[in-house]
């Protein structure tokens, strides 16, 4: 444990050190990139923003969500223009067209609850199912947001609590129970779904 903290001392020290003069702009690139390209370190650079300046939790917070928003919209390009066939030819096209429908019904949920995942949950393959089922551009990138802005609160409060090896802790979580969080993942829409046409009838009545 004690080798595990000064190595994330460290590597908080060198992040400060490399991107304090950008500001909350350097989590807003960091986070763009990262969506939009190849896995940066994206958790432990908002995690250092915000155990040294813990006042701005919520700047970085939404700078950081809203950098990921921006950079996703490269995969959003990618699935829009590229991925159907690549998906179908896996799939098979019965297949294809079954999830396709289940997407649309709760598309937003089926986006925003894996956006709120940590690393290394594989989020863009969600992104990139997104654009190419044709999910409108502005639910794509709310949706993004709204998760984005969860994991983040969710990454700050704990960096707040336990200091910069929340980070790990995170992804440990991620590790090692990935086949129960994908579970309760579509648990979560299933009832998130459920409960919206539950309380669309309510209104209709």
């Amino acid at each position: 444990m004690g080798t595990i903290a000064h190595l994330l001392a460290r590597w908080t020290a060198f992040l400060w050190a490399l991107l304090r003069p950008l500001g909350s702009w350097g989590v807003f690139a960091i986070a763009a990139i990262d969506s939009a390209l190849f896995g940066l370190p994206l958790d432990p650079v908002v995690a250092s923003y915000v155990y040294k300046e813990p006042r701005l939790f919520w700047l970085y917070t939404l700078m950081a969500a809203a950098g990921s928003a921006l950079g996703s919209l490269v995969v959003y390009g990618i699935g829009y223009e590229m991925g159907e066939l690549v998906l179908e030819k896996r799939m098979g096209a019965a297949k294809f067209a079954r999830m396709r429908e289940r997407f649309e019904r709760h598309e937003f949920l089926a986006l925003m609850l894996p956006s709120m995942m940590p690393p290394p949950f594989p989020f863009k393959l969600f992104a990139l199912s997104a654009a190419v089922f044709e999910m409108h551009f502005s639910h794509f990138m709310l949706a993004i947001f709204a998760g984005r802005v969860a994991r983040f609160t969710i990454l700050s409060l704990l960096v707040l609590r336990f200091g910069p090896r929340a980070v790990t802790m995170a992804s440990d979580l991620v590790r090692q129970h990935l086949v129960m969080l994908l579970v309760g993942l579509a648990l979560a829409i299933t009832f998130g779904v459920g409960f919206w046409r539950y309380m669309k009838r309510k209104r209709a009545v």
